[in-house]
């Protein structure tokens, strides 16, 4: 069952850590913008990309078990074929949420995803989400 609106309001309001996993390093590409975005409104944003070394100047990470610290929120740009890799890496680093973007599901990774405790989006825009329900900006 997808978290409810107030669900997502508090995890996008609590949180501090994200990973956007696929980061580009494309300004015209949707995970590179988000993840500004992300940056602008206060989060402290990991870019995971195992094909790149650095993004603007900031470290990229060839995967989450590599992060430095603890992460809130797994945001995935991968297809969806990706996701069952994903999901065993953000279940190993204990972390809070997976946020699967648009376009992107699987039923089977979501569903140990959620036996493992973390909360689940899918197939969601958390810039049109954190807008939807008006998240204040952070910090």
């Amino acid at each position: 069952m997808p978290p409810s609106d107030a669900e997502l309001r508090d995890l996008l309001a609590t949180s501090r850590t994200i990973a956007v996993v696929g980061h580009s390093d494309k300004p015209h590409r949707d995970s590179y913008r988000i993840a500004r975005y992300l940056r602008d409104s206060g989060y402290r944003v990991y870019a995971v990309n195992p094909t790149l070394k650095e993004i603007d100047g900031e470290p990229v990470y060839p995967d989450l078990r590599s992060l430095p610290e603890p992460i809130d929120i797994v945001d995935v740009f991968r297809r969806a074929i990706f996701l069952p890799g994903v999901v065993d890496d953000a279940i190993a680093i204990h972390a809070c949420a997976l946020w699967a973007q648009l376009g992107v599901s699987h039923a089977e990774a979501e569903a140990r995803a959620r036996a493992a405790g973390l909360c689940v989006v899918s197939n969601r825009c958390i810039l049109v989400e954190r807008e939807r329900l008006g998240v204040t900006t952070h910090g």
